[in-house]
């Protein structure tokens, strides 16, 4: 039986993992239970687990804090995940899924982002998971696989489609910037894909995973408002400048998953499908 260790325990990405993973032999570890910025803590879980496969779902997500906080942001998402693959060379033995992000990408193309496309993020947070990326096949190289996603949402936990389900009971009207496009992705269908490619045999790298199509923040919150059985036309359109934030977000981040597909995994389904799923899914609990 293959036995995972799931870092990032308290996160919306690592329930869904441990979730999925269910009848598995599983260790799941939140940062009271192993810090992985901490190399020696690392080398002992490591030791300890001794974990066929790690799927890295601990990071410093929150981007406008990484601005005024960047050398925390680099300890978890820089070198935390280079702690976990040199834990995992010294051992000889594991693999190494870790989760990136669209912001390692300037944001500026109009067509979605290859794997293979130069990179140039605009702060800090994006730096800080390039750093991660790079440090992490550095290490591991021939063990680890690097999956950029973007825009995740499902909870347990903060995330935009549940901000949406509760202001529309909230307030009549609400503004949403419409000049950012991404590619949203349903936490539970990534979690399920990170599963698959850790048991495939898909050579080490770097992949794109999130679900099909593309959107802006104002389409996903009229079609959260749809779903919910409210009125789309109580989301209205605003830019980006109208809501000035401390870290530049970025106009474009949709993501191509044509590696992904050629790598002979799973091709993600549509994002509005997805959505679907997640809402019927939250009105079942």
């Amino acid at each position: 039986m293959t036995r995972y260790l799931v870092t990032g325990a308290a996160g919306q990405l690592a329930h869904h993992l441990v979730g999925l993973l269910r009848g598995d032999d599983v260790v799941a570890t939140g940062r009271a239970e192993l810090d992985i910025t901490d190399p020696a803590a690392v080398r002992a879980a490591i030791a300890d687990y001794r974990p066929d496969v790690v799927l890295n779902a601990a990071a410093y997500t929150a981007v406008d804090a990484a601005e005024e906080h960047e050398d925390a942001a680099d300890r978890v998402n820089h070198l935390g995940p280079r702690n976990l693959a040199e834990a995992l060379a010294s051992a000889g033995a594991g693999r190494l899924v870790h989760v990136s992000t669209d912001y390692v990408f300037t944001g500026e193309a109009s067509e979605p982002y290859e794997v293979e496309a130069p990179v140039g993020p605009t702060g800090a947070y994006g730096r800080t998971k390039l750093a991660g990326e790079r440090a992490v096949l550095s290490a591991l190289p021939d063990r680890a696989h690097v999956v950029r996603t973007a825009w995740v949402y499902g909870g347990p936990g903060a995330n935009f489609v549940d901000t949406m389900l509760r202001l529309q009971g909230e307030r009549d009207t609400i503004d949403v910037v419409a000049d950012q496009i991404g590619s949203p992705t349903y936490v539970r269908d990534l979690a399920g894909a990170l599963i698959e490619l850790a048991r495939s045999d898909v050579p080490a790298g770097v992949l794109h995973y999130v679900n099909a199509g593309q959107a802006s923040w104002f389409d996903l919150a009229r079609e959260v408002f749809r779903l919910a059985g409210a009125d789309p036309e109580r989301v209205r359109p605003t830019d980006t400048a109208s809501f000035p934030r401390p870290a530049k977000r970025p106009a474009w981040s949709v993501l191509s998953t044509r590696a992904w597909e050629a790598a002979g995994l799973t091709r993600p389904r549509p994002w509005r499908e997805a959505l679907a799923d997640a809402l019927a899914g939250a009105r079942k609990q």
